[in-house]
């Protein structure tokens, strides 16, 4: 009998040893939550209302709350100790989601600004600068995370994946970035741009390479990454020539390689399109 009542209370001490280390770990309702790995909210929205880089402005207004809940489940999301790619996936769709819900704030935008079309996105006030937007326990604008955040990563293609709500940016994505698939994610991302003539345009005809306002808006960071490995016949280029041809070489067509080796082409920059990427109107919704 006394044998029983030991092992009982043995039994019932470990029971509440396991309770107790169970409530340690557990993590505090105070604490911010971690940033998810998946995105199955913002994948969701951008499946239904983005197509091949266009977005039905229109439609995501009149069913924005998700949207809005997503943003601000943003503002407390805890970046510490996730890793790399997480945090980048992170940045990427919080960037994404913010120029969404600044265009549909302000949809349908008609401004009158000369320097750009009236329905661009340059047309409302501070949308890049001045606005701020609360993201990861932060106070950032998306320059901030263009400018200050992103260049910590050291990978200049995702300056071609923020889709600035605009046509001449990278084609904006119809899912959400994902930590365990970032990095296939980015190598599209590289070739659509190099494959795209708003983005890179080989002009045969006329001996010139034309190529993306983004590359010069982000000069340094494409010529750390890419200026090195250009071939040497363009030794005497500038480093973010040498950092262009370098991004679409293995993308050329043959006679455009023959072309490039030639070497007596100029290298000049398109002006952006800050044009509306609204699909609304062309045969969307």
């Amino acid at each position: 009998m006394f044998v029983m009542v030991g092992m009982g209370i043995t039994r019932a001490r470990f029971c509440a040893s396991l309770l107790v280390l169970a409530a340690i770990a557990a993590p505090s309702a105070q604490e911010s939550p971690a940033a998810p790995s998946r995105q199955p909210v913002l994948d969701q929205l951008l499946d239904l209302y983005v197509r091949d880089g266009f977005v039905y402005y229109r439609a995501l207004k009149a069913d924005r709350a998700k949207l809005d809940g997503y943003i601000s489940q943003l503002a407390t999301v805890n970046l510490e100790g996730l890793p790399r790619d997480g945090q980048l996936a992170f940045w990427l769709n919080a960037y994404n989601a913010v120029v969404l819900r600044t265009v549909i704030d302000r949809y349908p935008i008609r401004g009158s600004a000369p320097d750009y079309p009236a329905n661009s996105i340059r047309q409302i006030s501070g949308a890049f600068e001045r606005l701020p937007h609360r993201l990861a326990g932060r106070s950032l604008t998306l320059d901030d995370i263009e400018k200050k955040v992103l260049p910590e990563f050291h990978d200049p293609r995702v300056y071609l994946a923020l889709g600035r709500g605009a046509v001449g940016s990278g084609r904006l994505k119809s899912e959400a970035f994902e930590a365990a698939r970032l990095e296939a994610q980015l190598s599209q991302v590289a070739a659509e741009c190099a494959s795209r003539p708003v983005c890179v345009q080989i002009d045969r005809s006329n001996g010139r390479v034309l190529a993306s306002a983004i590359f010069s808006w982000r000069e340094a960071e494409f010529s750390a990454a890419y200026a090195g490995k250009a071939g040497a016949v363009f030794a005497s280029r500038s480093p973010i020539e040498r950092a262009i041809l370098s991004f679409v070489e293995l993308r050329l067509l043959p006679a455009e390689r023959e072309f490039l080796a030639q070497n007596t082409f100029r290298v000049s920059y398109e002006p952006f399109d800050w044009s509306l990427n609204d699909l609304t109107g062309r045969g969307g919704r």
